[in-house]
């Protein structure tokens, strides 16, 4: 008899989970079920190694350890103490429990949290006589419960630091991208590689360098580790052929039609250093430029931008000055292309004056946004 699937989650910011449903379909999951925060599937050890190697849009990979109806916080303790903790991870190893609730009656989640740990200690302690330490920062383990107005469902994490945290970026401005929503973006613009991209405004250089990796093949999770090498059923013989995989299938830096710019100099600087330090500075090409006086780098392609929710660019007397003036550029000079603009301005398309062909709804975080898409054609786009 076939081994029974594993249960699994993956989290991604608001908005994504579609794309990242399609995405773990590619990488073998099955039975996808998507919801609003995130990706229900089941599958293998494998298809958690490969979730976690190569998904773009997730932010964890959780493995689900159980599911239990409760009604109050000793409910919880009690369903959390009846798993064998200890052949999950070793007592020598440090842990750390989060919690998430939506509808969650019980009054105090710190208080909850508190009585997970005490569960996971106690078997622990029953089990072997001793029991592992909590570590608040750098856990070896994390263990993950959500708590809705009826279930507790525990998880253990298979990824460690979230997806996201991939590739170095020292260098970031004011409010960076996450680059798994950076990434997620690229995917709702139907960008592909061979396909112009250019980040006017790219700040630290996030969609250029995600847009750069995917163009060379590059695994997101190439570089780092993860959760699952820290418990108990890691298996090296099946994840280190996969790691080495992947990285025989990457290919080598050339420069590639992605063009990022900004008008300040010290975001460019800050682009410029990321990608030398991803090894990607050949990739990419940048130059410090008013967006307002640029041409289009190509007969087409894909334009994307995060323009700085009226910080960087002033308050909104200056954004109602600026944006009418960019939907003329884009009317002028970017025939062919199709623009992309995140923002959290509601009166963004009255001001820039264009037709927005598509609006899709995202969180940058707890802000809630709006991509905006404008098909440039030729003769103006009113």
């Amino acid at each position: 008899m076939a081994d029974a699937p594993f249960h699994f989650y993956a989290t991604c910011p608001r908005g994504l989970a579609e794309g990242l449903a399609a995405e773990l379909t590619t990488l073998g999951a099955s039975n996808v079920k998507a919801d609003p925060a995130g990706v229900a599937f089941e599958g293998t050890l494998q298809s958690a190694y490969a979730a976690n190697l190569h998904s773009r849009l997730a932010a964890r990979i959780l493995w689900r350890v159980s599911r239990f109806d409760y009604r109050n916080e000793n409910d919880v303790y009690e369903g959390a103490k009846r798993i064998h903790w200890h052949a999950y991870f070793k007592m020598q190893q440090t842990f750390k429990v989060e919690v998430a609730a939506v509808k969650c009656p019980l009054k105090s989640l710190d208080f909850v949290t508190l009585r997970i740990k005490d569960a996971v200690a106690d078997q622990f302690r029953e089990a072997l006589g001793k029991r592992p330490s909590v570590e608040s920062h750098q856990p070896e383990v994390r263990v993950h419960a959500f708590l809705d107005d009826k279930w507790c469902t525990l998880y253990l994490d298979t990824s460690g630091e979230p997806l996201f945290k991939r590739g170095k970026r020292d260098y970031v401005g004011e409010a960076p991208l996450k680059k798994n929503l950076a990434a997620g973006i690229l995917r709702l613009t139907g960008w592909k590689p061979g396909i112009a991209l250019l980040d006017p405004m790219c700040g630290s250089g996030t969609f250029l360098s995600e847009a750069a990796e995917m163009t060379l093949g590059w695994a997101p999770g190439r570089g780092r580790g993860f959760g699952f090498e820290t418990l108990l059923n890691y298996d090296a013989a099946l994840w280190e052929p996969m790691r080495a995989k992947a990285a025989e299938g990457e290919k080598p830096v050339v420069p590639l039609e992605i063009f990022g710019s900004d008008l300040y100099g010290r975001s460019v600087d800050n682009a410029r250093r990321n990608l030398v330090d991803m090894g990607l500075d050949e990739a990419v090409s940048l130059k410090q430029v008013n967006l307002l006086e640029m041409s289009a780098p190509a007969a087409s392609g894909i334009m994307v931008a995060n323009p700085p929710y009226g910080v960087r660019l002033g308050e909104k007397d200056e954004l109602a000055r600026f944006y009418p003036e960019f939907g003329h550029l884009l009317k002028q000079k970017f025939a062919g292309w199709t623009a992309y603009i995140l923002s959290n301005d509601a009166d963004l398309p009255k001001l820039i004056r264009l037709k927005a062909t598509k609006r899709t709804v995202l969180y940058n975080g707890a802000l809630e946004c709006r991509l905006y898409e404008y098909k440039m054609v030729a003769g103006g786009n009113r």
